[in-house]
This record gives structure tokens, C-alpha cells and sequence, in this order.
């Protein structure tokens, strides 16, 4: 698996440049108007892994390697988009690149800043991105349709599947539903994979709140609006304050710590929507620690060992003989890989053991 890629989106002026400005301190145009933002910016940036730390210093690596996210800043959707209006036929493609979706909503009220809609409204917002997502997805579905309709006299069983659930997901569509909101198979997904739809990428709402509301945020009578209609859908809701993100990101670890702090915060909003981008897209990291490098190893929930060793080389993965792992915590409370191991700690797994998120793991293999 490569990097993860999280589209931010979300109507003009509700934060997006000021967050990714923020994420990857790459400093994109945050203006006061409609589509300062034409082509996307991309940012790479590291997922906050303490446990990386602890291990580097307890084996003096040379190196430090976290996971990593990739941020796509898209410019703001506005209603029409799926007709082209405000370029929206481009912005599209480049939410079709995406692996997830981070939606943001603009849940402050700021005079200075303008709303293409003149008042500030989060489930209007997001019904005005879910309707394009949708009528875009339907024109792609019903072009689909169509040419399947061809295979269909073949008798072919194949095109008879797809032809069901694709008129499953017209029909959610025409009612403004995401395909998501169908909960379909492994199997359906996969006959339908190359339609690329929009409405299934997972998606997370980003809740925007003010500077002075960061600390009781679930007050927020738009923040409870959005909580409402995620939880109906069974979505993830991140609070944050674009702002004061912003902020934070120019600030040293220690600085930023002190900030939070003070902010009545344990952690960045920047941190949480990272980890529930890896946590919408059923991700995990295992952990490889040595005197040359400390390395946290994207992988997906679920995966067996030998897998997880390819993601390293697939020599380890041609080869693998066993995995030796040992728990992250064990590990730190025992203060070295010896002592675990006199303890019974370090345990031999096979090419079908489930990896589980923090496994300090070293591969043995042959080739």
C-alpha cells in the first residue's frame, strides 16, 4: 500500500487552505475569495507515533522513519460543480484520485468571512457537496449502465451482477444517498470497482469552529448538527479551529505542547484527523526497531505476517521463515529486547499470525 492520500474538501472559505497550510506548513493560498485554490496542493506529512520515539532512544537508531499521509487540498465545490460550474468538472477528478475524503465544515460565524451562501449553515453545506458528489456519480453510473445493458444480451452472469447493484446504486442516488450508504459486499465492491464512484470513499466530517470555542466545542450548536447527521451515517466527526492550528504548526514540539495545554487540549486537531483518516480506511502500523533505523510500516487491519513482511521487501516476504515479536509496551516496561525474551515475552509466529498495530516485529527469512 502506498501512501495514504485524504482529500480535504468542502465549500469555499469554511478553512481547508488555512488546515492544509497548517498540516504541511507547504503554505497554499489562503484568500478571502472563491478558488484561490485551482490545482490541488499536496502535502506529505508524518502520522504522530510517540512509540517511535521511545524506540529510537531506547536502541540509539540512526534513523526515524513514522507512516506517512498524504493531504490533497481541492478547491472549494460549489453547487452546479457537476455541471462544471466554478471548474467542477476538474475538481471532481481530483476527488476521484483520492483514497478517503476529509469534509470540512464551516461551523463559525465570522463577519470578515465571506460564505458563498451568505449565512452559516453546515447541513446545507454538506447537502450542497453530498448532491454534487451524487449527481456526478450518476452520470458515471447510467454511462455504465448503458454499455453493461450491451453484455447483458450476451447472457453474460458477470454483467447480470453488476447491472443489479449498479441499479441499486442509481436508485440511492436519485434520492441524494451516497453509494456508501448501501453498505455493499467485498464481491459488489469489486464488480463495480473500475465506476471509481465519489459517494463511496469513506468520508469524515472536520468540523471548523472558532479561536474562543476550541475548548467547549460540543456547545456549538452547528458542531452538534454535524455530530447528528454523521452519527446517522455512521461517520467520524473531527472538531478542530483551522485557526489555531495554523498556529500551533509554527511552533516548536515543546511550544505547541505548552499551547495545547493551555487550550485545555491533549492533542492537535491536526493529530485526531490523521488518525481517524487511518482509522476510516482500516489502516495499522506495525513497528521494525534496530541501531540503524526505528520505522513505523503501514498496513491494513487484518493482515497476516507474512504480508506484512512483504510491505518491508518481497524478498522477506518469498522467503519468510517466522516473525519474532514482541508488544510495545512489554518492550519499554522490560527496557530491552533481551530481557523481554528472558521474560517468554518475545514470541514466533507463523506466515498466518494477524498483525496487530504496534507489534515491534523482526522477520526471519531465507532466499
Amino acid at each position: 500500500m502506498s501512501n495514504l492520500e485524504v482529500g480535504i474538501v468542502g465549500l469555499p472559505n469554511v478553512g481547508k487552505s488555512t488546515l492544509f497550510n497548517a498540516i504541511t506548513k507547504a503554505g497554499a493560498e489562503a484568500a478571502n475569495y472563491p478558488f484561490c485554490t485551482i490545482e490541488p496542493n499536496v502535502g506529505v506529512v508524518a502520522v504522530p507515533d510517540n512509540r517511535l520515539d521511545v524506540l529510537t532512544k531506547l536502541y540509539t537508531s540512526k534513523k526515524t522513519t513514522p507512516a506517512l499521509v498524504r493531504f490533497v487540498d481541492i478547491a472549494g465545490l460549489v453547487k452546479g460543480a457537476s455541471k462544471g460550474e466554478g471548474l467542477g468538472n476538474k475538481f471532481l477528478e481530483h476527488i476521484r484520485q483520492v483514497d478517503a475524503i476529509a469534509h470540512v465544515v464551516r461551523c463559525f460565524v465570522d463577519e470578515n468571512i465571506t460564505h458563498v451562501a451568505d449565512t452559516i449553515d453546515p447541513l446545507r453545506d454538506i447537502d450542497t457537496i453530498q448532491t454534487e458528489l451524487c449527481l456526478a456519480d450518476l452520470d458515471v453510473v447510467e454511462k455504465r449502465l448503458a454499455k453493461v445493458a450491451k453484455l447483458l444480451k450476451s447472457g453474460s452472469k458477470e454483467a447480470k451482477a453488476e447491472s443489479e447493484i449498479l441499479e441499486r446504486v442509481k436508485n440511492s442516488l436519485d434520492a441524494a444517498k451516497p453509494a456508501r450508504s448501501l453498505e455493499l459486499t467485498d464481491d459488489e465492491l469489486f464488480l463495480i470497482r473500475d465506476a471509481n464512484l465519489l459517494t463511496l470513499k469513506p468520508t469524515l466530517y472536520v468540523a471548523n469552529v472558532a479561536e474562543d470555542e476550541i475548548s467547549d466545542a460540543e456547545e456549538n450548536p452547528n458542531v452538534q448538527k454535524v455530530r447528528k447527521l454523521a452519527a446517522d451515517e455512521g461517520a467520524q466527526v473531527v472538531i478542530v479551529c483551522a485557526k489555531v492550528e495554523s498556529e500551533i504548526a509554527e511552533l516548536d514540539a515543546d511550544e505547541a505542547k505548552e499551547f495545547l495545554a493551555d487550550l485545555g487540549l491533549e492533542s492537535s486537531g491536526l493529530d485526531r484527523l490523521i488518525h481517524a483518516a487511518f482509522d476510516l480506511l482500516g489502516l495499522m502500523t506495525f513497528l521494525t526497531a534496530g541501531a540503524d533505523e526505528c520505522r513505523a510500516w503501514t498496513i491494513a487491519k487484518g493482515t497476516p505476517a507474512v504480508k506484512a513482511a512483504g510491505k518491508i521487501h518481497s524478498d522477506i516476504e518469498r522467503g519468510f521463515i517466522r516473525a519474532e515479536i514482541v508488544n510495545y509496551d512489554d518492550l519499554i516496561k522490560l527496557g530491552s529486547i533481551n530481557a523481554a525474551r528472558d521474560k517468554g515475552l518475545v514470541r514466533l509466529e507463523g506466515k498466518d499470525y494477524i498483525m496487530q498495530d504496534g507489534d515491534v516485529t523482526y522477520f526471519r527469512f531465507n532466499v
